[in-house]
């Protein structure tokens, strides 16, 4: 029996058209939500970026692919942040080899520049407005993640020097860097500890690179339509695309709604 489901939201539970959730996946959660099911979020997003579910009561949040946990009552569970040391790293790499980086920290996002790869997702998106300034005093503050718009010949050369962090991609343009230990696995099992449910009641819903690991390690892996062959050869259920009803379909699919 599932008692917990996890989701994605860019390109699972919100439309990269419409930006919104469909009016079928809100009938779907609400539904979920009166028979007992505990409904979680696990994105690359920030704390900023939550406002596109509109309030709705999520029991927990997984928020920049794992470095930041927490209840839906506020509790943090778990934070993550990027070491100094791969932070001046960083910061050297990108005065030789320029590129956009976001340096998100816990409410709030800041760019070195804008161009228009930013420009191209924040279309998608419509989380990346943040402006353009000063980053010299970055170090200063906590980091949990960096949105740096490179190529993946570029990102495993960056890699390479970053030693204590990883890095996610779920769209050709740019990928997130984050530290080592917090992973959308690792928010999955803090949650669920913290909630006594246990893996073999979990459900998870993907569309991206970024959630790869969460779908292989969950009970039941629903990939969306429009995610590559890749992913959906992880799946246990290929389900419709975000536009197409794909989440409110999936739990049709399970007999959960």
């Amino acid at each position: 029996m599932i008692k917990a489901v996890f989701f994605d939201i860019d390109g699972t539970l919100v439309s990269f058209q419409t930006h919104t959730l469909p009016a079928s996946a809100w009938d779907a959660l609400r539904k979920l939500k009166e028979n007992g099911v505990l409904l979680f979020i696990a994105t690359g997003r920030a704390k900023d970026g939550l406002a596109v579910l509109e309030d709705f009561p999520f029991d927990g949040y997984i928020t920049l692919n794992g470095q930041y946990c927490f209840t839906g009552d506020g509790t943090v569970l778990y934070e993550n942040t990027i070491r100094r040391d791969d932070l001046e790293v960083l910061l050297h790499e990108m005065e030789e080899h320029p590129a956009p980086c976001g340096f998100v920290r816990r409410d709030d996002k800041v760019f070195n520049y804008r161009d228009e790869r930013v420009d191209e997702v924040h279309a998608i998106t419509r989380n990346d407005a943040h402006p353009a300034g000063d980053v010299s005093a970055i170090l200063d503050d906590p980091v949990y993640q960096v949105m740096v718009f490179i190529d993946e010949q570029e990102e495993e050369r960056l890699l390479g020097k970053l030693k204590n962090c990883t890095s996610a991609r779920w769209y050709p343009t740019f990928c997130d860097i984050s530290p080592l230990g917090g992973t959308k696995v690792k928010g999955i099992d803090i949650l669920l500890d913290h909630f006594g449910i246990s893996l073999s009641e979990t459900m998870a819903f993907g569309d991206g690179g970024n959630d790869r690991q969460m779908l292989e390690h969950v009970h039941t892996a629903v990939v969306m339509g429009s995610a590559s062959d890749d992913l959906k050869a992880l799946a246990d259920y290929v389900t419709d695309d975000v536009d197409h009803d794909g989440i409110y379909n999936a739990f049709v699919h399970y007999g959960m709604i």
